[in-house]
């Protein structure tokens, strides 16, 4: 398969070379720096090699080509042992040039950005070479590509796992008897491979290898996208150091985390769910197939709480005055795209007091009649599985956690500590048995771009889900907890199958919150139906707004999980900006299991699908897994038409609304509750429509009380109307107390506010844009050109000098350039993509937008389209 990795194309690249060597487990010992905002340290890797992840040594087609056989001769420093510090308790200011080999006198060959690369004499490697097959080269020396960004690496070296005392148990050879890297290999062999109930012995041992002396440097280089590793005469994977140490530190620009200030105004630093993954945090394989365990030791001031992936809570040891260090591990391989990593001045909420009212707090929810317990071997690699443990099984409410900054104490114990365990316990009922042991959920800073994100063991939620009622966080929790089983626990073996992990959690979230508040099925159902209501318009929205080949579930069709003979792929449309504004995978991945749902009756769905998991479990999977196996288990009365193909072509491979969905739609009649909302939009337009002085005997309208999601429909439905006039919106206001309700809520409000020009209420805007809306210091909004290979103009803002000015501005621009502001907010809090009709302004007036607190304006640019609808939606994050 030839693939060609182009950086500057929208395709993400996944340089690793997984089909000759793997990483198993990964050791980290960091620091986090919040002076200098850097994340420095070392990071140790153990590799696996097999001939299920060799090539032949020729016959393979490479993916691209070498420019030239001089590009791979590395300069090749003298083999030299270096001792190795003590990790675990070397100062962040250490010198790293103290590591350089100086034998001859080198001196430090690293580049502007602190890269050192032991390549003095060597002319370098070009990037575009590294997409190419990277096992056996004949001559050449095998070379290991990990993937990488905006990393400094410093040193590279091999690790002399030898040197461990007691490591011996690990060497069964007599013959090897010497210090070779043949014995230094065959150790990390069977370190790795150790059976899965001596994990804590593995644990510790690769502790304890993680602090053995180093065995020489290794040549490395890095590119855009990667890091490439070498050892002289190491011409196989085989040959190549199964152990190694990487010092690097990040970049305080680097894409995978990110540096802000919590709501209490101290600093913190989390990953953000970026579209590049870790890759920028540290070193790794990033194509889902290079599943691994990991475990972590992280040291910060004293005072910062540090929160991970990982199995343990956690507790701080206290190191030199002022300092300490937490560690964290897990046992559960999993692409290393799912590690998180949350410091900051984070304090453990509890609940003072247990009110006999809150949701179904702590009670057991009856089980279904079906038993979700199948008996027998698990289809994953050996690992401590949950799915094996009696007690694990029975396990409704795993143990948690709750961590926000101080200032949202009261919102997180009237909210979120609630209904953390009826929604666990309503999973446990639907899903059967929980991946994980224990989960930790985190209040995000204000810039988080989605309202939460998934990681094995922590859930990450935005602070905008703890206002109005429960049902907004109840809701997001829902989904969240869903990626447990869809998304970590079962991931896709393709990214770009997206739908396998938030299709599932989109459909799930509804399920487990109708469980959560024990609706009665009725009720339940009618809940449901709204809902879909909701989405069917935003789909409608998302794909009449939005490019075709970017509807598509399955872009790759029948190529997709295919990967180079190198390992190396692309994840298509990865890094494309539109990307993120996409909501396709989740409505009609949502649309498609409900079809399915529907099909066969609840109960046998549901019924299915805890097989689905038991089965798949601790696996990657690509669509037709899923639905061989669900047409497997389909009776023939209820099969009809479908088949993989059909779903394929209806569902996954073509861009617009499936057809199946179109004429459930058109069949469908209006549920109750939208009925509801029906008969309020029609008694609000009368309002709206009558005389500023009214008759004395005309009749007032009394409005119903309605759900949050109905109140969604209501307000989307009245921007639909031409005009609204202030005193209707003032009516509308107080009505429905919508300064109060849930974002999702306020956000549609703030939608006719800036549509009708509603001044009085412009106080609100300005609140909802800095507490729910702030995505960074600095926001960009950009005009695309509406001619043919038209220029964009991009125009940054800072949002908290701006918001007045957009809001109190005469000018007509204001309008548009607002709207569009609350798009990019929207990024961060909404669920889906929506599109707002804005009044036509010429292009002149549109560009007059202020970008300094200096009265300053761009120049006019003639071409930009600032009449046309307005379409926006929300970030997409490593979950949501």
């Amino acid at each position: 398969m030839d693939i060609k990795l182009d950086p500057s194309r929208d395709d993400l690249p996944l340089m690793a070379n997984t089909s000759h060597i793997l990483v198993k487990h990964y050791v980290l010992d960091l620091h986090v720096d919040f002076e200098s905002q850097v994340i420095e340290g070392t990071i140790v890797l153990f590799f696996e090699d097999g001939n299920q992840f060799k090539k032949g040594n020729s016959s393979t087609e490479e993916a691209c080509q070498l420019e030239s056989n001089e590009a791979c001769k590395f300069g090749m420093p003298e083999p030299c042992h270096i001792p190795v510090t003590n990790a675990r308790t070397f100062s962040s200011k250490m010198e790293y040039n103290d590591f350089a080999i100086s034998s001859k006198g080198e001196k430090d060959t690293s580049d502007k950005d602190g890269n050192h690369d032991n390549l003095e004499q060597a002319s370098g490697i070009s990037s575009s070479k590294y997409c190419c097959d990277t096992g056996n080269h004949g001559s050449e020396d095998f070379l290991l590509v990990l993937d990488c960004c905006d990393l400094s690496v410093l040193k590279v070296e091999e690790v002399d796992v030898a040197a461990v005392p007691g490591i011996e148990k690990f060497t069964r050879s007599p013959k090897l008897t010497v210090a070779s890297e043949e014995l230094r290999n065959q150790i990390v062999h069977e370190l790795v491979t150790l059976p899965a109930d001596r994990w804590r012995e593995q644990l510790d041992y690769y502790a304890r290898c993680s602090q053995a002396p180093g065995y020489g440097e290794l040549l490395f280089d890095t590119d855009t996208w990667s890091l490439q590793i070498r050892k002289t005469g190491a011409q196989t994977a085989t040959d190549f150091p199964h152990a190694i140490r990487i010092w690097y530190k990040t970049k305080p620009e680097g894409q995978s985390v990110t540096w802000t200030s919590d709501q209490c105004g101290r600093p913190c630093v989390y990953t953000m769910g970026s579209p590049i993954n870790n890759r920028a945090l540290f070193p790794c394989q990033e194509p889902p197939v290079a599943m691994s365990t990991w475990q972590a030791t992280v040291r910060a001031a004293a005072s910062f709480v540090v929160l991970m992936s990982g199995e343990n809570s956690a507790k701080p040891t206290q190191l030199r005055e002022g300092y300490a260090s937490w560690h964290y591990y897990v046992t559960m391989p999993m692409p290393a795209s799912t590690f998180t990593i949350a410091v900051g001045c984070w304090t453990e909420m509890r609940l003072e007091t247990c009110s006999s009212n809150a949701l179904a707090a702590e009670r057991p929810l009856p089980l279904p009649e079906a038993d979700f317990r199948y008996i027998g071997i698990c289809g994953h690699m050996e690992y401590p599985c949950r799915f094996q443990n009696d007690s694990a099984t029975t396990q409704e409410i795993i143990p948690h956690r709750v961590f926000a900054p101080m200032c949202l104490k009261s919102a997180c114990q009237e909210t979120l500590l609630r209904l953390i365990p009826p929604c666990l316990s309503a999973a446990h009922s639907v899903l059967g048995t929980h991946p994980f042991s224990r989960l930790d959920v985190l209040i995000v800073p204000a810039n988080f771009p989605s309202l939460g994100m998934a990681s094995p063991h922590i859930i990450f939620l935005s602070q905008s889900t703890l206002t109005g009622t429960s049902h907004l966080c109840g809701t997001r929790l829902c989904h969240e907890i869903a990626h447990a089983w869809f998304g970590l626990a079962i991931g896709a073996r393709d990214w770009t199958e997206e739908w396998l992990s938030e299709g599932f959690a989109t459909h799930l979230e509804d399920v487990f919150w109708a469980k959560a508040q024990q609706l009665a099925p009725s009720e339940a159902q009618e809940q449901q139906e709204l809902r879909a209501c909701l989405r069917w318009r935003r789909l409608q929205d998302e794909l009449r707004d939005s490019p075709e080949e970017m509807q598509v579930l399955r872009p790759s069709k029948e190529k997709t999980g295919l990967v180079s003979d190198s390992g190396a792929s692309v994840v298509k449309h990865g890094l494309n900006p539109e990307k993120t504004f996409m909501q396709v995978h989740y409505l009609k991945g949502y649309f498609l299991l409900r079809f399915l749902a529907t099909r066969l009756g609840d109960e046998t769905y549901f019924s299915f699908l805890r097989k689905f998991v038991h089965m798949f479990h601790g696996q990657l999977i690509l669509s037709q897994d899923f639905l061989q196996m669900l047409l497997e288990n389909i009776p023939e009365e209820k099969r009809l038409e479908l088949s993989v193909e059909n779903i394929f072509q209806d569902w996954l491979e073509s861009s617009g609304i499936p057809k199946p969905l179109q004429r459930e739609r058109r069949a469908g009649a209006e549920c109750g509750l939208a009925r509801q909302v029906s008969a309020e939009v029609t008694k609000w337009v009368r309002v709206n429509q009558r005389p500023r002085k009214r008759q004395r005997r005309e009749k007032e309208e009394v409005f119903e009380k309605l759900l949050p999601d109905q109140l969604v429909l209501l307000l989307e439905r009245l921007l639909e109307q031409k005009t609204l006039n202030p005193r209707t919106l003032r009516s509308l206001q107080r009505t429905y107390h919508l300064q109060d309700q849930d974002a999702e809520v306020r956000h549609r409000w703030c939608e006719l506010i800036v549509k009708h020009k509603y001044t009085a209420a412009y106080g609100s805007v300005e609140t909802f844009l800095q507490e729910d809306q702030e995505r960074s210091q600095r926001d960009s909004l950009s005009y695309v050109s509406s001619k043919p290979g038209g220029t964009r103009l991009t125009l940054t803002l800072d949002i908290k000098e701006r918001i007045m000015w957009l809001l109190k501005s005469s000018a007509d621009s204001s309008v548009p350039v607002l709207v569009l502001l609350l798009a990019r907010g929207w990024s961060r809090l909404g669920t889906y993509k929506r599109q707002i009709l804005v009044n036509p302004v010429s292009p002149s007036r549109a560009a007059r937008l202020p970008l300094s607190p200096t009265p300053e304006v761009p120049p006019d640019h003639g071409d930009l389209n600032c009449s046309r609808p307005v379409t926006f939606g929300p970030f997409f994050p490593t979950d949501d």
